[in-house]
């Protein structure tokens, strides 16, 4: 985001009582300050750790801050503001002070320009003399080895409960969760509980609780519909609990029922659902029309019959904002899509001169291919190892951002998701005839 652009989502929030709490981690996940100036980097615990011993560093943040903060229309527009302090070494008392002696500071600092200090807990962690003001600073406690809940209450902290070991998504990562077990959240957890730690429903030390998604696997090909697939059930689920505690009203099994009868927010339809019995029907597709819909989300079956033509690398069938589904991919001209700068291709190319019945399914972990109404492959998560920057390819008459993983040295495994909200909003320029489409989900 620009700071405008920053500026006027916190504006739209407000409008529906929604206070974003924007977050400037340091002195540990700080990669991308380190690239910038590499100097304030720590040589002796990683460059994602800011060197707490140099006097840049503190010039760098002190400026980095007031340029976020200073003003009567701050780009930073609301009461909180979080600044880490997140998982940084403990390995020498010395450290350890310092780190402390960083905390304190820049809680101070940020209270200077009228705003509220929030911080991750990891005072326990870094255990030790120098002094952190507790005093009005919201703590986020997400691992009790970092900060003991009930010794951060002793000391005066405010508490939002966000245990990892049941508040985390991590998409498709093999560790956390993929999707949050909202059933054991909604029958046996409250905000009241972090971690084993168990306080009163109404202990006024306790804020509330908060849920996260971390996309930690950049490339592993989750895109936003997958993300929001991942957040919508949670957040439904969790805001009964934020607000109600232990005092649900109904049996998880109706409250499941009824939240999927419920819209996203009025005129939002992220996940692309359909009302009940909904279909699509269009006898024959022409070039560039459009089709009355936007895409249809996970659940789907698209089914149509093709007499192929000779089409041109990068032909696309269908398209929309967020993603094109190729006829001919644009590099192999196969049966394709792509969306958020993935291309994943079918090993299979339409026939010249010959009529064949296709069918795509796909779900929030695969996307099929029929033909002839036989299984031809199955597009399902992919083990890969690392990425090589090298490696992107673009094309000239496709998605200029598309590329695809490519394995080497097994590193770190990443399991490389091949989903699909199909695209119905217009047809490409095909020379194809597309005859009997229709559309349904379930």
């Amino acid at each position: 985001y620009t700071k405008k652009e920053f500026i006027d989502l916190q504006k739209l929030a407000e409008q529906y009582g929604v206070n974003i709490i924007p977050e400037i981690d340091v002195p540990a996940h700080t990669l991308a300050f380190t690239h910038y100036k590499p100097e304030i980097g720590s040589k002796e615990y990683g460059m994602d750790h800011l060197d707490l011993f140099n006097p840049e560093t503190y010039k760098f943040l002190d400026g980095l801050f007031k340029e976020y903060l200073e003003g009567k229309n701050p780009v930073f527009r609301g009461k909180v503001v979080h600044i880490g302090t997140d998982e940084y070494s403990n390995a020498k008392k010395e450290v350890v002070e310092k780190f402390r002696y960083f905390t304190d500071r820049y809680i101070k600092y940020v209270e200077s320009f009228g705003k509220q200090a929030a911080v991750w807990g990891a005072l326990t962690h870094a255990n030790g003399d120098t002094k952190v003001k507790s005093d009005n600073v919201i703590m986020s406690c997400w691992y009790n080895g970092y900060a003991d809940p009930k010794e951060m209450k002793r000391q005066g902290y405010k508490l939002i409960s966000i245990p990892d070991g049941l508040t985390y998504i991590v998409p498709a990562a093999g560790y956390y969760y993929d999707y949050l077990n909202c059933e054991h959240l909604y029958n046996k957890w409250t905000p009241a509980q972090i971690g084993n730690e168990k306080f009163d429903e109404h202990d006024p030390a306790i804020l509330g609780g908060m849920f996260a998604v971390w996309n930690d696997h950049a490339g592993n090909g989750i895109s936003v519909k997958d993300i929001h697939d991942r957040l919508y059930p949670a957040l439904q689920t969790l805001a009964v609990k934020f607000w109600r505690g232990a005092e649900t009203s109904m049996p998880y099994a109706e409250f499941d029922t009824l939240r999927h009868q419920l819209s996203e927010a009025p005129g939002v339809n992220e996940a692309a659902r359909w009302a009940k019995g909904k279909t699509l029907s269009i006898a024959q597709l022409q070039p560039g029309q459009t089709t009355g819909e936007t895409e249809v989300g996970y659940g789907y079956r698209v089914d149509f019959n093709i007499e192929g033509a000779a089409e041109e690398k990068g032909t696309v069938l269908f398209e929309s904002d967020n993603a094109t589904f190729y006829i001919a991919d644009p590099e192999e001209g196969k049966l394709g899509f792509a969306r958020e700068g993935y291309l994943n291709k079918f090993n299979y190319k339409v026939p010249e001169g010959k009529k064949v019945s296709i069918s795509i399914t796909g779900d929030n972990t695969k996307t099929c291919l029929y033909v002839d109404g036989k299984l031809k492959e199955e597009l399902g998560p992919l083990t890969i190892y690392a990425m090589k920057a090298s490696d992107r390819t673009t094309f000239q008459n496709g998605d200029k951002n598309a590329w695809q993983p490519v394995m080497y040295n097994p590193q770190t495994r990443m399991f490389y998701q091949r989903t699909l909200v199909f695209p119905l909003a217009k047809a490409g320029s095909f020379k194809s005839k597309i005859t009997d489409v229709r559309v349904s989900q379930k």
